[in-house]
């Protein structure tokens, strides 16, 4: 009865002991009847105590462990086959046989249902097994990671699964959070925890977290630790990332505890040695889980389709049964009564409806191929080897890190070709986390660039020289530039060029860490400060160590520690931060970075001329897409500076409106700066995206980034992949604190967009009964804007516009861009974005991240890709596709996508015609046959039709046609709309089918018929019998369907010459050696048809009726196919017809471009700082105490 006690509050520990627990699990299971009722309750509050799992198992609290698979060795074969029979068609299938076994109505015999049945069966069962193999494989995978638990006063190595609530785990620098903890203890000052958050938020910067005084003092004294026998009381279990609300009870003493306190599930360790935590929530109770979403059964649109279609199909089936049906009845009463001599009824039979009831069902049996078994069983296999083309793509293979795709999934694969929206993470997945100093502007003078000897910009490649830094020892071996002139500059001294540099040496909140002698590793709080840290460190300025009141650093060899006066915080108001330092002559400079905007405005009027000539540099660097900062100094009085250090420790001590004195203070002394210069740091893409973004485009499939970056990063980022541009007519930043101002900010930019859409509406909220008028349709209609625009939502903003009376504007407005990007967004709400876009418009959705912060979407869309980068491999884990870089995310629609979705669509449509053509047949033939369900062909033959004769034929067709190869594919990505728009394979090409199948079958039925009829063999013998027209009819059908096939080949190969004509020479052997003498005396009741192939089959006119079949069927095709090309041709057609007039030329190389886009000047300052970060290291609380340099000039690392 433990899990009935899940959610419930229990006694605390003093009124509850362990003697009492025990008491009480030993009651009777009866007793425990009462709290059943209360077990539908969900948990309000998680109590649970320290080091004490026996308290703790008492609300069967979730453990660590992370289960995907759906089966075990015991459960797979019921549940399977449960899961089996629960798709209409098995289920059919299971009826047809039981049918089959009743002699009164079967004319078939069982073996012609019971084999197929029992192959499409194994088949499924066994893709089923390997899906969920490799599904064991991942959690295995996971939850045998290693984690360090206090068990009994010593660490004990155990796997993840094996973690419990209540229990304390060690953690060190680099270690995955193992659960949610509580942080209990580390090894750095004041047991400050660093942590990185990129696959909860995707921020890439270092995030602090900081135990509690009472904790702290434990330390790492495993003996002290194992006696910790806290109480916790918190909230239940949650999604809310940036929220923890609880409290710890501990010697007699309550403690508030809020989310600084808490280690989240997902995040990394970073600079810290090591760490102990308290597991509060474990599993699926951790806030990732909780944002991962609910894993759902995807299928396809074609699946849902043909489910659709089935049903109408057998209301077809069940129309023409019941049209016989009644006909056999009426023949029975008007004319059976004339052949009772010989064609007694049967035994159980004494009436004409009688007879006609046993006929309906006789009926259902013959003419079920209508519905092929054998369909599902060719879809399994085609969607198995698209997948493995996938897989096979040396392409989509990345060499670096030995990464080839994966398809993670084999029922999907044609829904890759019919993508209409796609929604991207950006960190990691458009981005490669790496930043990059690229370019500088110095005293009006800009740095980067590469000229040739006759003064021309060339392009930087892999070959460019890059510069020396041999002359520094303290350089960065992964550090890399290009133009040797700055290098050059420094060594001349040139005050500009080292002003510029100490500045980026001297103003950061970077941490630095000696992890060898030497040997110098930056931990800054957002990968920006660290490249421009990095920079100024190989140019000569190395940053060196700094402590609370001290920065050193290692001018061109020489050690200087200046004194850190103050610390200006960054904000997002700010946009900019400064230092004060006092260099060791005694000089107080104030050095200032930060948006270009911002740090214009408080510059000294002298700096007009430079200022002119930096914003020339600053739109070069922002038209390529790189991140700016403006740097600039001042030099400050003695005097003056004391009276506002004065006042600046009053305000920084001051109870009430402290921000709002600080800020005023530092208004006050940032002024009259002068102008060094600005940096450029790439926030480099992954190789090829805005190419891929760009043909993406083309294809006219829509691009969203989500992302839980910031408003700036995210921005600029898709100024970089060319998703914004100056181009636009507008891009509308969404950035409402209510519900109302985001309500107006939408309507007031659908209706720049579109302002025909407010026609007949009020400005107060008559566009809000419109759009809950549009609601109830569910889907939203494409719209279109009056040009190109994008549009920026804030997370705050997109909470209320995700609100319910807001969906559908968000919709219509979001709908109407080119480029929307969502920022500072949940994974939650990444998750409602998606499902809101599911919901409301009839598009096929692709989500693409590769962060645990990425799942929840991943799983909510459509298809989910997985990028196996460097944020683990949660994304992948829960994906559909996966594989290295976005860019291969092209060559998967354009290619991989449309081929499958272009190769499903064909083998539907022959398929439903080959089985149509194939069961209408028996129909009219019940017109000839007294209405007594008697087969045309053979038994054999209607076995093996679908088994032998014609599946290896479409499989050939399935596996291995395309309209064009990759190549052109990717060129003309215009090829891929009629996927989106599902043109080659719907109702009304499934009704073409159907009318095409049933003028076939008249063709296939009337023509042998004919010609049998009062037919004479060339030696004068009849030739009018049964079983001549039986194999008349079905050579013809072969055959039609043969060339049928060809005509619907557009790639032939040798595997496709061999199964189309191979089966047909298959059909012609198996027929003359089923049909023979030796056959008939061995198996006299299966084989009654002797003789009858080597005599119909060896005249002139059955060979002539049979072209005769394949003329008249086929010619309407082609004459058809013809016209619709010449008079309506489809964007596919006239791509196609380009394609062949090229392949006809020699092929000319493409020239490679580099995609540029000339931008007006806007602020790059993207950094992902966190506001009070300069306040901790003034404090000293994030530092140990060390002295590294107490004089200046101690180390010279040119000296020997």
């Amino acid at each position: 009865m433990a899990g009935c006690f899940r959610g419930l509050r229990f006694f605390p520990r003093h009124s509850l002991s362990a003697a009492a627990v025990r008491q009480e699990q030993a009651r009777p299971s009866c007793t425990c009847f009462n709290r059943l009722l209360l077990c539908t309750y969900s948990e309000e509050e998680r109590h649970l105590y320290a080091n004490n799992r026996l308290f703790n198992l008492q609300f069967n609290y979730a453990k660590n462990s992370i289960k995907t698979a759906k089966y075990n060795l015991l459960t797979f074969l019921p549940l399977n086959l449960f899961e089996q029979f629960q798709r209409l068609a098995n289920a059919y299938f299971l009826f047809l046989l039981i049918l089959q076994l009743i002699p009164q109505i079967s004319s078939l015999s069982w073996f012609t249902t019971v084999v197929p049945l029992v192959l499409v069966l194994a088949v499924s069962a066994a893709k089923d097994a390997i899906d969920d193999c490799n599904r064991h494989k991942s959690d295995k995978q996971v939850n045998s990671r290693p984690a360090q638990v206090l068990l009994n006063g010593r660490l004990k190595a155990e796997r993840w699964l094996n973690v419990e609530v209540g229990d304390i785990i060690r953690l060190e620098n680099n270690d995955f959070v193992t659960a949610d903890l509580l942080l209990l203890s580390s090894s750095e000052p004041h047991s400050l925890t660093y942590i990185e958050t990129v696959e909860l938020d995707g921020e890439t910067n270092l995030k602090v977290k900081q135990a509690l005084t009472a904790t702290a003092q434990m330390g790492e004294d495993l003996q002290t630790l194992s006696s910790f026998d806290g109480e916790v009381r918190c909230e239940a279990p949650n999604n809310k990332l940036d929220k923890f609300v609880g409290t710890l009870t501990f010697r007699g003493q309550k403690f508030a505890l809020d989310n600084e306190k808490m280690l989240l599930r997902g995040c990394t360790i970073r600079n810290t040695d090591w760490c102990f935590g308290l597991v509060i929530f474990a599993g699926p109770d951790t806030k990732l889980m909780q944002n991962s979403g609910r894993t759902t059964f995807k299928r396809t649109s074609i699946d849902r389709l043909m489910n659709t279609l089935v049903l109408v199909i057998f209301g077809f089936l069940a129309a023409m049964c019941l049209i016989l049906a009644v006909g056999n009845g009426f023949w029975e009463f008007h004319k059976g009564s004339s052949f009772q001599v010989y064609l007694p009824w049967a035994e159980d039979v004494h009436s004409a409806p009688f007879s006609g009831f046993l006929m309906f069902w006789s009926y259902i049996i013959i003419l079920n191929t209508v519905v092929p078994i054998s369909l599902y069983v060719s879809v399994e296999i085609i969607r198995l080897g698209s997948s493995f083309y996938i897989e096979w793509d040396r392409k989509m293979y990345h060499p670096l890190n030995d990464t080839p795709a994966q398809a993670r999934t084999t029922t999907l694969n044609e829904e890759l070709g019919q993508i209409k929206y796609i929604f991207s993470d950006k960190t990691g997945t458009l981005t490669q986390n790496i930043m990059v100093f690229n370019k500088c502007s110095i005293d009006g003078k800009s740095y980067g660039d590469v000229y040739d000897a006759e003064g021309q910009r060339v392009e930087v490649t892999e070959s460019t020289k890059k510069v020396d830094f041999s002359y520094n020892r303290l350089t960065d071996s992964k550090f890399s530039f290009y133009d040797s002139s700055l290098v050059e500059s420094v060594k001349r001294e040139d005050p500009p060029t080292h002003r510029f540099f100490r500045l980026l040496s001297l103003c950061h909140t970077v941490m630095p860490e000696e992890k060898e002698e030497g040997t110098l590793v930056y931990q800054a709080q957002s990968p920006d400060e660290g490249a421009l840290v990095t920079a100024a460190r190989n140019f000569g300025f190395v940053f060196w160590a700094r402590t609370p009141e001290t920065i050193t650093v290692v001018e061109m060899g020489e050690t200087v520690v200046y004194q850190l006066v103050a610390i200006l915080d960054f904000d997002n108001v700010r946009k900019r931060m400064s230092v004060i330092v006092r260099s060791p002559k005694g000089k107080l400079t104030l050095y200032c970075k930060g948006a270009d905007t911002i740090v214009y405005e408080r510059l000294h009027p002298s700096c007009g001329p430079l200022k002119e000539k930096t914003t020339e540099h600053l739109e070069e660097f922002a038209g390529e897409g790189l991140r700016t900062l403006v740097v600039a100094y001042r030099e400050l009085e003695e005097a003056t500076f004391a009276d506002w250090q004065q006042r600046h420790h009053e305000a920084s001590t001051a109870l009430a409106g402290r921000e709002e004195k600080l800020a005023h203070l530092y208004e006050e002394i940032e002024v009259n700066l002068m102008l060094l210069g600005a940096t450029a740091i790439e926030d480099k893409l992954q190789d090829g995206v805005p190419q891929t973004i760009e043909t993406l485009g083309k294809a006219q499939i829509k691009i969203w980034v989500l992302t839980g970056d910031k408003q700036e990063t995210a921005v600029n980022i898709g100024y970089s992949c060319n998703m914004l541009c100056d181009a636009m007519e507008d891009i509308f930043i969404i950035q409402g604190h209510s519900s109302k101002e985001v309500q107006q900010e939408l309507r007031k930019a659908r209706k720049k967009m579109q302002p025909d859409s407010f026609v007949g509406e009020e400005d107060d909220g008559g566009s809000e009964t419109q759009v809950q008028g549009a609601g109830k349709l569910q889907v939203l209609p494409e719209e279109q804007p009056n040009g190109e625009y994008g549009i920026v939502i804030n997370g705050h903003s997109l909470a209320y516009a995700l609100e319910g009376n807001h969906q559908l504007e968000l919709l219509r407005t979001a709908c109407l861009c080119k480029t929307v990007i969502c920022c500072r967004v949940t994974p939650l709400q990444k998750a409602q974005v998606v499902e809101l876009v599911k919901r409301h418009k009839q598009a096929v959705t692709l989500a693409i991240g590769d962060g645990a912060n990425d799942v929840s979407m991943i799983r909510a869309a459509h298809i989910g890709v997985g990028i196996s980068g460097q944020e683990g491999m949660q994304a992948v884990l829960s994906s559909d596709f996966a594989f290295a870089q976005f860019r291969y995310l092209q060559r998967l629609l354009l290619v991989h996508g449309r081929w499958s979705y272009i190769r499903m669509c064909k083998f539907l449509a022959y398929f439903f015609y080959k089985n149509f053509a194939f069961t209408l047949v028996h129909f009219w033939y019940g017109f000839f046959s007294g209405f007594s369900a008697q087969t045309v062909y053979d038994e054999w033959f209607i076995t093996f039709y679908n088994l032998v004769y014609t599946a290896l034929p479409v499989l050939g067709m399935s596996l291995f046609d395309q309209d064009v190869d990759d190549r052109w594919s990717l060129q003309f990505p215009q090829l891929y709309t009629p996927g989106q728009q599902n043109l080659y394979f719907n109702r009304l090409e499934f009704v073409k089918c159907v009318l095409y199948s049933l003028y076939s079958s008249l063709v296939l039925f009337f023509v042998p018929y004919g010609a049998m009829t009062n037919a004479v063999r060339s030696d004068g013998k009849a030739l009018a019998d049964y079983q001549s027209f039986a194999l008349m009819a079905q050579t013809c059908l072969l055959i039609v369907v043969s060339v049928q096939m060809g005509l619907d080949t557009a790639y032939w190969t040798a595997i496709n010459h061999l199964f189309i004509w191979g089966s047909l020479a298959v059909y012609f052997v198996i027929t003359f050696t089923m049909y023979s003498d030796g056959t008939y005396l061995i198996f006299t009741a299966s084989f009654p048809f002797i003789g009858t192939a080597r005599n119909t089959l060896n005249q002139p006119n059955v060979w002539l009726a049979i072209f005769l079949c394949v003329t008249l069927c086929v010619l309407p095709v082609v004459g058809f196919r013809f016209v619709k090309m010449q008079l309506r041709p489809t964007v596919s057609d006239r791509v196609l017809s380009k394609v062949r007039e090229l392949e006809k030329r020699p092929p000319v190389p493409l020239p490679r471009r580099r995609l540029q886009r000339s931008i007006s000047r806007r602020s790059g300052y993207a950094f992902s700082h966190q506001h009070g970060f300069g306040a901790l290291i003034t404090s000293g609380r994030n530092m140990r105490p060390k002295s590294p340099f107490g004089i200046m000039g101690s180390f010279s690392p040119n000296k020997d």
